[in-house]
C-alpha cells in the first residue's frame, strides 16, 4: 500500500504568510520559511508554496523565498503563482524546488504542461486546479468550472475536462483546490475529488477546506484523492502534523511516520 501524503499549503503575498476564505479577506499570519521549517519537523511529507498574486499582478515568482527555503527542509516542494514560461520553471527548479505548479499560465497556455515535462519530466510538473461548482451546463457538464487569477476570473473551462487534458499533455500530479472550500474548514468537496480521481491515472492532492483529521481521512478515502494539502488547521495550530498523521494510521491510513 503505497503511503498518502500530507502536505502543508503556504500561500504567499509579498514575503509573508497569509491565509483567507474563498480567496478573499487574507491575512498576514507569519514567515512561511519558518513555518515551512517547522512542518518539516512535525513530519510533512512535501510542502507547498504559492505566490497568491503574482498571476494577477503580472510579476515575478518569489526566487529569494524558493532559495531560502531550500536550505532550510530536506523534503520536496512544489512552487506556484507567476510561473508564466519554461525559463520561470527553470529558475524555481535552480533555486532549489522539486516540482513547479502552473495553474492560470496552463490555462491560457496549455503548451506550457507538455513543454515544462518534456524539458524537465513529467514528476516536476504539477496542474494546479482552481474550481468553482457552478450549474452544469453545455461548456461545463460535471457542474465545476475552472477559475483562474486567484479566483477572478472564470474560465467557462469545465474541470473534469480540464484535469485529463491536463494529465495527456503531460502533467505528472493534480492539487485540486475547491474555491467554495477554501478556508472554511469545514471538509473537502468530495464530490469534485472522487470525480477527479476517479478520472486520471496520476496523483490527484485533494486542496481546500481541512479542519479537522476527519476530513482528511474522507478525502483520502471517499474522495480517492492520493494527498491532502493543509493550511488553517496547522497554520492556527489546531493540530500539528503528528497528531494528523496519528488519526489517519488509527483510521487504517497509511502514512509514513517519523517513528
Amino acid at each position: 500500500m503505497i503511503s498518502k501524503r500530507i502536505i502543508p499549503c503556504l500561500d504567499v503575498r509579498a514575503g509573508l504568510l497569509t491565509k483567507g476564505i474563498k480567496f478573499k479577506g487574507n491575512v498576514d499570519i507569519g514567515d512561511p520559511v519558518a513555518a515551512a521549517r517547522e512542518y518539516y519537523e512535525q513530519g510533512a511529507d512535501e510542502i507547498v508554496f504559492y505566490d497568491i498574486t503574482a498571476s494577477s499582478e503580472g510579476r515575478d515568482i518569489m526566487i529569494d523565498v524558493v532559495k531560502r527555503v531550500a536550505e532550510t527542509i530536506f523534503i520536496p516542494f512544489s512552487v506556484g503563482g507567476g510561473i508564466r514560461n519554461l525559463e520561470d520553471m527553470r529558475q524555481v527548479i535552480l533555486a532549489g524546488a522539486e516540482k513547479v505548479s502552473v495553474n492560470s499560465a496552463a490555462v491560457e497556455n496549455p503548451a506550457i504542461i507538455s513543454e515544462g515535462a518534456q524539458a524537465f519530466g513529467s514528476q516536476c510538473i504539477v496542474l494546479g486546479m482552481d474550481v468553482k461548482k457552478v450549474a452544469p451546463s453545455r461548456k461545463t457538464p460535471s457542474g465545476y468550472e475552472i477559475v483562474i487569477h486567484g479566483g477572478r476570473i472564470f474560465t467557462g473551462i469545465d474541470a473534469l475536462w480540464w484535469a485529463k487534458e491536463g494529465e495527456r499533455l503531460g502533467a505528472g500530479e493534480i492539487c485540486l483546490n475547491s474555491i467554495d472550500a477554501d478556508g472554511t474548514q469545514d471538509g473537502y468537496e468530495l464530490n469534485l475529488t472522487a470525480l477527479v480521481s476517479e478520472d486520471v491515472s496520476i496523483p490527484v492532492i485533494a486542496s481546500g477546506g481541512a479542519g479537522r483529521p476527519e476530513h482528511l481521512a474522507a478525502a483520502l478515502q471517499e474522495g480517492r484523492a492520493d494527498a491532502a494539502l493543509i493550511a488553517s488547521m496547522v497554520h492556527y495550530r489546531t493540530y500539528t502534523i503528528t497528531q494528523i498523521k496519528q488519526y489517519l494510521t488509527n483510521q487504517g491510513i497509511k502514512t509514513r511516520m517519523l517513528w
